[in-house]
């Protein structure tokens, strides 16, 4: 390589971006905020807040357009826009594909509807929360059984409160109070197994980590069992959500900011439109449209070419599915040995 080429690539490194550790803990800060909101509804605001909140995190439109699918349908479009990606995955892909057709194919025929519910929300909280323990294991530098433990506690009590939010409707009074004891239970648990490891971590940083994890579930036990079901949600999601979109934003970057690789940034380059929004407003856009018409363009092409309405296709059927091979995926497409981390390199 010429001198002039290692010059240009020397340019390229120091000009990439890196995920800063910092601002990943600074997302953590949606504790005390809604914490804040909470004290603040129950001391000076009657509970109007509380009161005037939806009853369920998907009964509010916003929440529903910014949280959750939007960061879905951006994974799958890094993972299929980019072609070496999808070659590289494909196998991957087109098993899990069989498998979730298969799954749900023949588990509604045989399981009851919460029992499939139930499954997806456990494969929902661990997918949310192994993401947060998984950054935060390589600063707190926990041995296997401290990390595992923390996970498999947040992890149960985490599906036991997002369990009491989404189906309370059909609890029973016994049975509402067994998921805030039980959860409650976990979450003490929880704390004193998190005092038990912070021995093993040797920074003020690695701890402050160590503890935003653990009080990431125990907040949002707080509010749910204070009926705050929003915020309750709202807490680990925005966590969850924007870390990914950390990742995404600074792989995208890095990929195409020089020179685009991909029609989307291509594209986007032609139109002088920056590199950082180009997936999250895309992402934005193809969820509304999903959330807002393409139940209903599915129905009218069914009705019009079959003579029958395929009645939530897009909503239950695709996103469902886009949600479940975004767990999948993810569980994989992030590690050393991927072909992404070649674009993510980290600071402090």
């Amino acid at each position: 390589m010429s001198a002039q080429g290692l010059y240009e690539n020397a340019i390229a490194v120091e000009e990439n971006l890196a995920v800063s550790f910092r601002l990943l803990l600074g997302l953590y800060l949606i504790i005390p905020l809604c914490l804040f909101l909470q004290f603040s509804d129950a001391l000076f605001w009657g509970h109007y807040l509380r009161d005037s909140l939806p009853s369920s995190p998907t009964h509010f439109i916003l929440f529903s357009l910014f949280f959750g699918t939007p960061h879905i349908i951006a994974s799958a479009l890094l993972l299929t826009t980019n072609r070496e990606y999808f070659g590289f995955y494909k196998h991957k892909v087109l098993w899990m594909t069989a498998c979730v057709a298969v799954f749900f194919g023949l588990g509604s025929l045989y399981l009851p509807y919460k029992a499939l519910y139930v499954m997806v929300a456990a494969w929902t909280v661990f997918h949310v929360l192994k993401q947060q323990h998984g950054v935060a294991r390589g600063i707190c530098k926990l041995p296997s059984w401290a990390f595992h433990a923390l996970l498999g506690l947040s992890v149960a009590a985490g599906v036991l409160i997002y369990i009491g939010i989404f189906l309370k409707n059909s609890l029973t009074g016994q049975q509402s109070e067994w998921l805030q004891y039980t959860s409650g239970a976990l979450c003490a648990g929880l704390i004193l197994v998190t005092a038990i490891c912070q021995r093993y971590v040797q920074t003020r940083f690695g701890w402050l980590f160590l503890w935003a994890n653990t009080l990431l579930v125990v907040s949002s036990f707080y509010l749910f069992v204070h009926q705050y079901f929003l915020l309750a949600i709202l807490v680990p999601r925005l966590v969850h959500d924007m870390t990914a979109y950390l990742f995404y934003v600074t792989h995208d970057y890095n990929r195409h900011n020089l020179e685009p690789k991909n029609s989307i940034y291509r594209w986007a380059k032609r139109w002088n439109i920056p590199v950082f929004v180009v997936l999250p407003l895309l992402s934005v856009l193809i969820t509304f449209f999903l959330q807002q018409y393409g139940d209903w363009v599915v129905s009218v092409l069914s009705e019009y070419l079959f003579g029958f309405e395929i009645r939530k296709a897009v909503t239950l059927g695709l996103i469902g599915y886009l949600g479940l091979l975004h767990y999948y995926t993810e569980a994989f497409t992030w590690k050393n040995d991927s072909p992404y981390r070649q674009y993510i390199r980290f600071t402090r």
